[in-house]
């Protein structure tokens, strides 16, 4: 089949392109940048830009198409440019002629006044419905390998702080997928003709707090943070100590903390009843994450004593933001799935 991968240099999109070469499709890959796409051989390369309607459309003569693209790294109009690709990429999709696209959003309730990385995700997904096509829809939480923003913040976190003052938030439930799991599922449904226009929930095997997640993360290094439940911490400070003490930007961090309110975890499996996956646990999607120790050190060990790090930081936020109230995920409800 002609597919085409939009989002193709992100986490899930790199990790995608290759499994649809191995399941015998022709590859078209979007990007901003031909020059520098690093992707694998034997993949047709196109250079555009959704945001730019007339840039990307040579790419859309293809059976299908996968929409991964999220502007969260954007900064604060991220909701805008999502509406912005999604309803250019829609009608360009529409008048090409496509006949599938396949899209993977977050969970979470809407009626859960969701936050505006999640609520962005499913408005996406609501303007991509509005096709003359069918829409495939996957929605995750957060999907753990290397290369995700969600996995990285909790990685580089449980790596560089013994204690953490965290609130209530901490004891959500999540249920994390390892990008392994995500891909098979993305390239199942694809060869699955009878889930085109459904939508499915898909998740890892376990459910767990943000709280356990981090301890878990935590004990693959060797040191596991010790969590200070407190009342109120607004997001703003949180994602301004994450910012200090990790590589994430606030651009990117504010919108995953706001997320973390929200509740992830899958209610309909009907997704099993199409597509067999063996799932991946959550400690073997961190051990694959995180690969081993170079030179026998790891993260922890190697930041012992970096004074540019607090030894204190609280990097989940509170609920002062509900009244302006989308992952990975994924979320991602948490996890910066995709991007342009």
């Amino acid at each position: 089949m002609r597919v085409l991968v939009t989002g193709a240099t992100g986490f899930v999109g790199s990790n995608l392109v290759p499994a649809l070469l191995d399941a015998g499709h022709d590859v078209t890959v979007l990007t901003r940048d031909a020059d520098h796409y690093d992707g694998p051989e034997g993949v047709r390369v196109v250079e555009g830009d959704v945001l730019e309607a007339g840039t990307f459309e040579s790419a859309l003569d293809v059976d299908a198409a996968y929409y991964l693209v999220h502007s969260m790294a954007s900064g604060e109009d991220f909701e805008r440019r999502d509406r912005l690709g999604a309803r250019n990429f829609s009608r360009a999709a529409s008048e090409a002629g496509v006949e599938r696209v396949l899209y993977l959003g977050g969970l979470g309730e809407e009626r859960d006044r969701l936050s505006p990385h999640l609520r962005s995700r499913r408005e996406v997904e609501h303007i991509l419905e509005q096709g003359d096509y069918e829409l495939t829809t996957l929605r995750a939480a957060i999907v753990i390998g290397d290369g995700s923003a969600g996995f990285e913040t909790v990685r580089q976190l449980a790596a560089r702080l013994p204690v953490m003052l965290t609130p209530r938030w901490v004891d959500t439930p999540c249920q994390p997928v390892a990008v392994s799991d995500v891909v098979a599922y993305l390239v199942g449904v694809l060869d699955a003709p009878e889930t085109a226009g459904g939508t499915y929930e898909i998740g890892g095997p376990d459910v767990l707090t943000y709280g356990e997640m981090l301890e878990r993360v935590g004990d693959h290094l060797g040191r596991r943070p010790r969590l200070i439940e407190i009342p109120v911490l607004s997001p703003g400070l949180s994602s301004y100590w994450v910012g200090l003490v990790t590589d994430i930007p606030p651009s990117v961090a504010r919108p995953l903390i706001e997320g973390l309110k929200n509740e992830v975890v899958v209610r309909d499996d009907s997704i099993k009843e199409h597509v067999s996956v063996e799932l991946t646990s959550f400690d073997e999607a961190v051990a694959n994450a995180l690969g081993p120790p170079a030179d026998g050190e790891d993260e922890a060990g190697a930041n012992e004593g970096d004074e540019e790090s607090p030894d204190i930081a609280p990097p989940f936020g509170d609920d002062g933001d509900e009244g302006t109230e989308a992952a990975d995920s994924g979320a991602d409800a948490g996890s910066s799935a995709v991007d342009r």
